[in-house]
């Protein structure tokens, strides 16, 4: 359960997302198992763990893109079986680790997730994603991989979600990209709307995390902030490890490469 001093405790209600239970398997291989967990509805949750500990798949779980084999995934209390997945995925928009384009101009892209935008309402969208306006008409396979990340976000933006998924999202630019990325989910979260961002980059995850889900063995190991993150590592030495087992220069050298 989350709370902070001088804060109310939140209930299942208050939550953006919760899993109750919740376990899945890709075939005969379980992915995640006894999944407990909730979702704060504010600022940005960070979502770690070591690779093939769920991340991904606890997103496509949030949205139904995949179905639980067992237990309840909810979303503002709400058992998500009972919502329309093209309701549900209003709400929750979606970004994947690579950008993932229609054949057409920009403003094409943007029209596949609302048809009915405004030249006005592109114009906005593009300013709430750093992108010029005179890019709208530009052929989306002609972006650089930071602009197509931006133009994707801008995409899921205008459904108007209530909150955004993000897998991985700056894991396949470069640098300076990432990091223009980070400011623009900061600004997106400070504005009002929550993201869940599945990230393997432990740097990144303090810099942009408010909250923090770790991944381990399909479980949750802990849940909180960035601050209990590191008074777990005190007491709990796989968690240590997982922290400790690669680093920043080393990840900073993957990603150059």
């Amino acid at each position: 359960m989350w709370s902070d001093p001088g804060r109310k405790v939140c209930t299942v209600a208050d939550d953006l997302i919760s899993f109750e239970g919740v376990g899945f398997a890709y075939g005969a291989t379980p992915v995640l198992t006894d999944l407990d967990v909730r979702v704060p509805a504010d600022g940005i949750t960070a979502v770690a763990g070591p690779s093939g500990s769920g991340k991904s798949t606890l997103l496509r779980l949030a949205n139904r893109l995949l179905l639980p084999d067992r237990g309840t995934v909810r979303h503002r209390g709400i058992d998500v079986a009972t919502i329309p997945p093209p309701t549900l995925r209003r709400r929750l928009g979606m970004v994947f680790q690579r950008p993932s384009p229609f054949p057409g101009s920009v403003r094409d892209n943007l029209a596949v997730a609302a048809p009915d935008l405004t030249d006005d309402q592109a114009r906005r969208l593009m300013a709430r994603v750093g992108l010029a306006a005179d890019l709208l008409d530009r052929e989306a396979s002609d972006l650089s991989g930071g602009q197509l990340q931006r133009m994707c976000l801008a995409r899921a933006l205008a459904t108007e979600p209530e909150s955004l998924l993000l897998d991985e999202p700056s894991t396949a630019l470069d640098p300076a990209a990432r990091h223009g990325i980070e400011q623009l989910a900061r600004s997106l979260a400070e504005a009002g709307t929550p993201l869940v961002w599945v990230t393997h980059d432990l740097e990144q995850l303090r810099r942009v995390a408010d909250h923090v889900v770790l991944l381990m063995n399909g479980r949750a190991r802990m849940s909180g902030s960035v601050a209990d993150l590191d008074a777990a590592a005190r007491s709990d030495p796989k968690i240590a490890a997982f922290l400790a087992e690669t680093p920043p220069e080393a990840r900073e050298d993957a990603d150059e490469r």
